[in-house]
């Protein structure tokens, strides 16, 4: 059986992270009735999960990528994991500038993993 490249392995687990993060920090907001102190404990346990899938991507991932990158992995799949959530979950349209902003965050990205 092929064995599934790090990287891969890597990107697949921090993706599934940032959507635990994102509903942990962002899901409450349709459910604004709620006391605060519930919609805390509910996304702390929500971030268990999160957690629990975050720390072995870096594990995995560190080496075949540097902490810089793993990091600018991570704040790139936050952005689209959220961006996805916005809309569907919370029911907000996109802006113009935010397409640019997340653009010129993904020439940052390039910046980054180039070899100079």
């Amino acid at each position: 059986m092929p064995s599934i490249p790090i990287s891969v392995t890597t990107i697949g687990l921090l993706l599934l992270s940032n959507i635990f993060m994102t509903f942990a920090w962002y899901g409450h907001l349709k459910f604004r009735e709620m006391p605060l102190y519930t919609v805390i404990l509910v996304s702390w346990g929500i971030a268990f999960f999160e957690y629990c899938l975050q720390v072995p991507a870096n594990r995995i991932g560190y080496g075949t990528f540097s902490a810089v990158e793993l990091k600018t992995i991570q704040e790139v799949l936050t952005l689209l994991v959220f961006t996805v959530f916005s809309y569907f979950y919370l029911g907000e349209s996109l802006k113009w500038n935010h397409y640019l902003g997340f653009g010129l965050i993904c020439l940052a990205t390039y910046v980054i993993f180039k070899e100079w």
